[in-house]
């Protein structure tokens, strides 16, 4: 069996609303409906029924997003019935996930043109309510919130397995020395490449605003930030700590979806395309420490493609936590951080946890197209203890 070369030729997302903001009146489904229709459409040449799979991360799933939402999205973007859709689910990483697993769909001959991508909203994120240990309980019941982190969990996992999110960004800054002043000044950095990004027009050719909402940028983004401000934020996890509202991810909704075909279905699209993918590579640590999960995923993804950290046009790293991307940094001292998140990170442009990863790997393909050749590079830290990486050239 040979192994087919997978191309990326297109990507789109919405622009990422806040929390409970101008996003939060729409439904998941209708979000990762409206990045596959706008995909679809922005390749006229391409029949719709030659879509062969549509593959899609989502986080959660428990809200309006539970009934397999990339089959719901091919339904409701009206692809043809015969387009079938499968729900992937690595938490963070999920979008990028399935974008992994649409290419290698793609490489081994079972799909020659599929869609890939993720949806998460956060806002919409419902309670959830545990059956009873046995009926007719006269007490009162427990709902649990399913917007992000551990929640109903197994009594089995040790205790610092399961510390919040941010005590696990705590425990990186402790581990690798890294000052509230340092998180700051990334997160300040993160806002201000982000800003110039949307100024310059380098986000156009990718986000499809939501038909009806008025949301036209990534609705976190703060091009008037400053030390300052940022300084007066009281810590959220340790009363001491470093970790604050500003130099971590905020909560987010959005959408991502890339178009993945081989020689034949680039073809069929009459178009070229943006990168080509490469190598993947995913790996676990504790989970306590998972904000270094792509240290060594992003090692054996670039020696799986024979490349090194000099060889890099653009990595976008998920900036789920300044403490967690520098302690990531300082583990590749050989990195140039100039090539890192050029055009602002998920601190700036939020982080709706299923779409992140399409979001990121689209991101690079366009950077590398604009770029007109070299080596891109998107990674994810992920909750419960996982790194995910993907490379991709042009």
């Amino acid at each position: 069996m040979s192994i087919r070369d997978v191309y990326i030729v297109d990507a789109v997302r919405t622009p990422v609303g806040k929390f409970a903001g101008a996003l939060s009146g729409v439904r998941p489904d209708d979000l990762a409906a409206h990045v596959v229709r706008s995909l679809v459409e922005r390749s006229p040449d391409l029949d719709p029924s030659r879509v062969d799979d549509v593959y899609f991360g989502d986080a959660n799933g428990a809200g309006e997003d539970n009934r397999d939402v990339a089959r719901m999205a091919v339904l409701l973007a009206g692809l043809p019935v015969s387009v079938p859709g499968v729900t992937v689910n690595r938490l963070c990483g999920s979008g990028l996930e399935a974008v992994i697993q649409a290419a290698r769909a793609v490489a081994l001959g079972d799909a020659s043109v599929a869609v890939a991508g993720g949806v998460e909203s956060m806002s919409r994120a419902p309670w959830v309510l545990q059956k009873p240990e046995r009926a007719f309980p006269a007490g009162h019941q427990q709902l649990h919130s399913t917007t992000l982190g551990w929640r109903m969990t197994n009594p089995r996992m040790p205790e610092e397995w399961t510390v919040p999110l941010g005590e696990g960004a705590e425990l990186i800054a402790d581990k690798h020395g890294i000052s509230r002043e340092q998180q700051d000044a990334f997160a300040l950095a993160s806002h201000g490449k982000a800003a110039a990004a949307w100024e310059a027009g380098l986000y156009d050719a990718e986000v499809v605003p939501y038909e009806g909402v008025d949301l036209a940028r990534d609705e976190c983004v703060r091009a008037g930030s400053s030390m300052e401000a940022l300084a007066r934020l009281k810590p959220v996890f340790r009363p001491d700590g470093t970790v604050t509202a500003g130099n971590a991810s905020p909560l987010n909704d959005g959408a991502a979806a890339l178009l993945l075909v081989d020689d034949e279905g680039l073809r069929a699209t009459g178009r070229e395309p943006l990168a080509r993918i490469r190598t993947s590579a995913v790996t676990g640590v504790e989970p306590q420490l998972f904000g270094l999960g792509p240290v060594e995923a992003v090692r054996r993804a670039l020696t799986k493609a024979g490349k090194n950290f000099g060889d890099l046009t653009v990595f976008e790293l998920n900036e789920a936590f300044a403490a967690q991307s520098l302690g990531c940094l300082a583990e590749w001292p050989e990195l140039d951080p100039a090539v890192v998140n050029p055009r602002g990170g998920a601190i700036a442009i939020g982080h709706p946890l299923g779409a992140s990863g399409a979001r990121l790997a689209g991101s690079v393909a366009h950077q590398l197209a604009a770029a007109g050749s070299g080596t891109g590079l998107a990674a994810l830290c992920i909750g419960v203890g996982q790194g995910l990486a993907l490379v991709l050239e042009r």
